[in-house]
C-alpha cells in the first residue's frame, strides 16, 4: 500500500478527536477533522476522503444519520467510535453502512490496526474512494463501475479474445448469480446488485467454498480482512454482525425463506452455498 489517501476525523470531542487525528497522520494519512456532523459531510465530500472515522454520538445528528448521508455519494471505508454499548447500535451502523466498529475507550494500535486491515481489502480498480463525478451514474455493483455483461457475465472485450478469455475466469457464477471479484460487481439475472464491501466479501467468500460450510468465524475473517488472525478471539459481536450482513444480503439477492436459492444456513455452526439448479 503505497499512500493511504485522504482520512477524516468527525469527532466533537477535541481530547479524542486530537487522539485519531495523530494515528491516522502516523499511518500516513493527510487528515481533515470535523466537530459536527454537518461539516463532516461537507469535509469528506470535498476532500474525496479515503478512511473515515466517525463518533455516533454528535452534537448536531446522530452519526447513523451522518453515515446515511456520505453513502449516498462516497464509498470511503467507515469506522463507527462510540461509547455505547448497546448491540442495536452496533447492529445499526453495519446496517447503515459502516465498515468496523470501534467502542470507546480503545488502544491506538488497534484502530490503526483495524484502519490498515480495512486498506487491505480489495476495492473497485482505482482502489480508494472515487470522486462523485467517477462513479458512473451509479448503477454498477460493489464499489465500482459497471463490468458485467447483459448476460451477468463478463463485458464483452472482442469476439472469442484473450481479454474475454481473462475476464470470464474473473467471474464465479451460480442459480443467475455472477460475481466478477476483480471488477468486484455482482449482477443477479443480468440486472446489477448493490452490495456494501462486507456484503461482497462474504459472498464471494461462499461462493468460492463451493457448497463447504463456513463458520461465522470464517466468515468473520472474510468480512475483516486481515486484522483477525486464525486465533485471534472472535466476538459474540462480532458473529451477529456477520448474522445482520447475511440477512441484508439475503434480501437483495430476493432470497424465499422456505427455498433458498443462494445461501443456506447450518444451523449452529455457519452458513454455504446452496446444491446448483438444472435451470
Amino acid at each position: 500500500m503505497s499512500e493511504p489517501g485522504v482520512a477524516v476525523v468527525i469527532e466533537d470531542d477535541e481530547d479524542v478527536r486530537n487522539l485519531v487525528d495523530a494515528i491516522l497522520k502516523e499511518a500516513g494519512f493527510v487528515v481533515h477533522s470535523a466537530a459536527t456532523g454537518r461539516e463532516g459531510v461537507e469535509v469528506v465530500r470535498d476532500h474525496h476522503a479515503s478512511v473515515v472515522t466517525l463518533d455516533v454520538g454528535l452534537p448536531d445528528m446522530d452519526g447513523h444519520e451522518v453515515l446515511r448521508r456520505i453513502r449516498q455519494f462516497s464509498d470511503a471505508y467507515v469506522v463507527m467510535l462510540t461509547a455505547r454499548r448497546d448491540e442495536p447500535d452496533t447492529l445499526t451502523a453495519f446496517l447503515t453502512g459502516a465498515d468496523d466498529y470501534v467502542k470507546k475507550p480503545f488502544l491506538p494500535r488497534e484502530l490503526r490496526a483495524r484502519v490498515t486491515a480495512m486498506m487491505r481489502r480489495p476495492r473497485a480498480e482505482g482502489g480508494l474512494a472515487l470522486p462523485e463525478a467517477d462513479r458512473g451514474g451509479g448503477s454498477g455493483g460493489a464499489g465500482g463501475g459497471a463490468y458485467a455483461g447483459p448476460d451477468g457475465g463478463a463485458a464483452d472485450g472482442g469476439a472469442h479474445g484473450a481479454g474475454t478469455a481473462g475476464a470470464e475466469q474473473a467471474v464465479i457464477r451460480h442459480n443467475g448469480l455472477a460475481l466478477n471479484f476483480k471488477s468486484r460487481t455482482v449482477t443477479l439475472q443480468g440486472s446489477a446488485l448493490t452490495l456494501t464491501r462486507s456484503e461482497f466479501d462474504l459472498l464471494f467468500d461462499l461462493l468460492r467454498a463451493k457448497g463447504e460450510v463456513r463458520t461465522r468465524a470464517d466468515l468473520v475473517r472474510a468480512a475483516r480482512g486481515d486484522y483477525y488472525d486464525d486465533d485471534a478471539y472472535i466476538s459474540d459481536a462480532d458473529e451477529r454482525a456477520v448474522e445482520t450482513h447475511i440477512g441484508n444480503l439475503r434480501r437483495k439477492l430476493r432470497e424465499d425463506p422456505q427455498s433458498p436459492r443462494f445461501l443456506q444456513t447450518v444451523r449452529g455452526v455457519g452458513y454455504r452455498l446452496t446444491p446448483k439448479t438444472s435451470d
